[in-house]
């Protein structure tokens, strides 16, 4: 048989397939040699492996100068770390050990027992003190963000930043011109001046006041004369004007511009989140501490994700971990001092000046920059009670 066709025979023998089914697939990091690399299936066949005159002579190299090759090693396991997260997760908040699991699915990996790093934990909080990664313990585990700073990247989060403060601002500068506008036609309307607008209405006539047509003919013309109705005068024009006594004035072009302006505001500034810090908050869940707080307030002293705050309660300054669904915001009484948490004048600050208890809503006056001293009306659980120093 020629030498090929035996090689060729020898390949698919039981033998064979069954060292290459062992050796698909992760085996254990022990067993595993990163100056030789190469995998060991079983710790027999690891120190064999360590006994053997290829691996003592990696070892004499390794020797010479330890502190580059671990160092190398951990470059690259931190960079093949930190290139997975980024195409894989992006900026998402993933928990690191099922990052690490993505990472190792690779079997030619850089494995982490020939690091620095002993532990998986000891790596993430790595990442977290050099800002390579925004990093936070749980009771489900460490997780781990991934802090892009590719120049485009920034250049171009900068630029979409710059366009939405210039559409603020634009914005503002017409919500000032229109509150001007509804101010003076207020102002005009006050003095007797007001503005006066024209409405289509029925002409109707009441079978009393029949009106009585006499038609005068002459050889030069024809005139015609006519008697109006009781309460419907005839311009020459042929128009008329009415008014009826005690009805509601109706809202001004104006007006109705700046109502819609303001709901277009509100919608997009409208979030499916709420919690920020320096509100005083109360726990509506009994499933925190086993409702050992329940209905206790407490200050938002830090915010995580958006949806989570650390809050420091009032009667024993412990801090707790809690989410916003088990939390309701706080309607101080008249004068007192509250953030709008939503809505078209979100993280503003405002003054209540009433309750309107039937309709849940609260009246406030704003004390911020170009809209101080407007007065709004948000709902209850869209403002919030601001804690103050003294409390």
């Amino acid at each position: 048989m020629p030498p090929m066709a035996k090689e060729k025979a020898g390949s698919m023998t039981p033998k064979a397939i069954g060292n290459a089914i062992k050796a698909k697939g992760l085996q254990k990091l022990r067993w595993y040699c990163q100056m030789c690399q190469k995998q060991c299936r079983d710790e027999n066949g690891f120190k064999c492996h360590c006994l053997s005159e290829s691996h003592q002579r990696q070892m004499l190299v390794f020797a010479d100068n330890p502190n580059k090759f671990m160092d190398d090693y951990s470059e690259t396991f931190e960079a093949d770390f930190l290139e997975m997260i980024k195409h894989r997760f992006s900026e998402k908040r993933i928990k690191a050990n099922d990052a690490y699991k993505e990472f190792i699915a690779d079997r030619h990996h850089q494995h982490m027992n020939s690091t620095v790093w002993q532990t998986l934990t000891d790596f993430v909080i790595y990442l977290g003190r050099s800002g390579k990664c925004k990093v936070d313990q749980t009771p489900k585990g460490w997780f781990i963000t991934y802090i892009n700073r590719d120049p485009e990247v920034i250049a171009r989060r900068e630029m979409i930043a710059k366009n939405e403060r210039m559409k603020q601002a634009d914005e503002d500068l017409a919500q000032k011109a229109i509150d001007a506008q509804i101010k003076l036609a207020k102002q005009a309307e006050a003095e007797g001046g007001g503005i006066q607008r024209s409405e289509a209405t029925d002409l109707l006539r009441n079978e009393d006041d029949e009106s009585k047509v006499a038609l005068a003919i002459s050889k030069p013309s024809i005139k015609k004369t006519t008697v109006q109705p009781q309460g419907m005068a005839f311009s020459s024009s042929g128009g008329s004007e009415t008014k009826k006594a005690g009805e509601k004035r109706k809202i001004s072009a104006m007006e109705e511009m700046a109502m819609k302006h303001e709901r277009e505001k509100d919608k997009k500034a409208r979030k499916d989140y709420w919690l920020t810090e320096g509100i005083v908050v109360k726990v509506m869940s009994k499933d925190v501490c086993g409702g050992e707080y329940y209905k206790r307030k407490g200050v938002v002293r830090r915010v995580e994700d958006k949806y989570t705050g650390i809050v420091k309660m009032l009667d024993d300054s412990i801090k707790i971990k809690i989410d916003q669904d088990q939390l309701e915001t706080v309607i101080p009484n008249p004068k007192g001092l509250v953030k709008i948490v939503n809505g078209a004048y979100r993280d503003a600050t405002a003054t209540v000046k009433s309750l309107d208890v039937d309709n849940f809503s609260v009246n406030l006056e704003l004390r911020d920059g170009a809209y101080r001293g407007k007065s709004v009306q948000a709902e209850y659980e869209d403002v919030c009670k601001l804690h103050q120093a003294d409390e």
